[in-house]
């Protein structure tokens, strides 16, 4: 008989219900509870993996993506870092124009540091709206994690060579004297 089921019970003594029809249910109720329902489909559990699928990939591609842009943010840090711990101080009061942006930009130096800036032993880089001067093997350092920041490097191999134009151009202007003494 079903202990604690007390409509079952007053369903059982009123002689509406036989027992074995109340063991039945019972017996059926307890195969429900304990989860033996059918299996689910072959299409939902396709469609179940193939979304696990694509979000953990979603995730792999999210998470390299971050950590591609920390990278980013780290070589920058130490880009910053180089040129504050190795910045030459700038001493001298002639001006060092130089193109920066698409505009015409101001240094001043002194003639030994205008001396290293036109033979490449000095590179001159930016850091944030200021432009600093490094010696070559702190430019290549920062050249390495940002090459953005380096703004005037003429120590570049094939940045003095002369092309086909410009021998051109050489033959041409040979023809006008420049005084010696000129600094622009």
């Amino acid at each position: 008989m079903a202990k604690g089921n007390p409509l079952q019970e007053q369903l059982l003594k009123a002689g509406l219900v036989k027992k074995s029809k109340l063991a039945e249910v019972a017996r059926s109720q307890e195969k429900a509870r304990q989860g033996k329902a059918p299996a689910p489909s072959d299409d939902i559990a396709r469609e179940a993996a193939q979304a696990r699928a694509d979000k953990a990939e979603r995730d792999r591609a999210l998470a390299a993506e971050r950590k591609a842009q920390a990278r980013l943010a780290e070589l920058a840090a130490q880009a910053r870092q180089i040129i504050t711990d190795k910045k030459l101080p700038r001493t001298g009061d002639s001006e060092y124009r130089f193109n920066a942006d698409g505009a015409i930009r101001t240094v001043l130096v002194d003639d030994d540091l205008r001396r290293k800036l036109a033979s490449g032993a000095v590179v001159i880089v930016r850091l944030g709206d200021r432009y600093e001067l490094l010696p070559r093997r702190a430019g290549e350092q920062v050249r390495e994690r940002d090459a953005s920041l380096v703004v005037l490097d003429h120590g570049l191999p094939g940045a003095a060579a002369p092309d086909e134009a410009s021998a051109e151009d050489d033959a041409y202007y040979a023809r006008f004297k420049v005084p010696d003494d000129l600094v622009w």
